[in-house]
């Protein structure tokens, strides 16, 4: 079983990004920045997440959910979780350290979530 690890959308609070990482040191979460999202679609952030093995993490509930059903009828991704952009950071990082506690990298493979539900 493999832990999950997290990639930022270009349109997620880097505050939620960085509180994931100060209250849990040994999450893998890499930001939008470090990766290069600036101006990518849709496609590309999902290609991107996919092939580098990580749970995308975005805001974006306008276009991600129908790239995100066309990209998996192709290839695989690694899943994709959408915050509320009304969701308290706090409440928003407590989310993602139960998600990377309580599931593994496998169970999230074409999968897609909203937060909250």
């Amino acid at each position: 079983m493999t832990k999950v690890r997290f990639q930022a959308d270009a349109d997620l609070r880097q505050a939620i990004v960085a509180g994931t990482i100060r209250r849990e040191a040994d999450i893998d979460f890499k930001s939008a920045n470090a990766a290069g999202f600036e101006g990518k679609k849709d496609e590309e952030v999902l290609a991107i997440s996919a092939r580098d093995g990580r749970v995308l993490v975005t805001h974006d509930r306008k276009t991600m959910p129908i790239e995100f059903g066309e990209f998996i009828l192709s290839q695989n991704s690694s899943g994709v979780l959408i915050l509320s952009q009304n969701l308290p950071i706090s409440e928003a990082i407590d989310a993602l350290i139960l998600v990377w506690e309580a599931s593994n990298a496998e169970e999230w493979i074409n999968q897609i979530m909203s937060i909250p539900l």
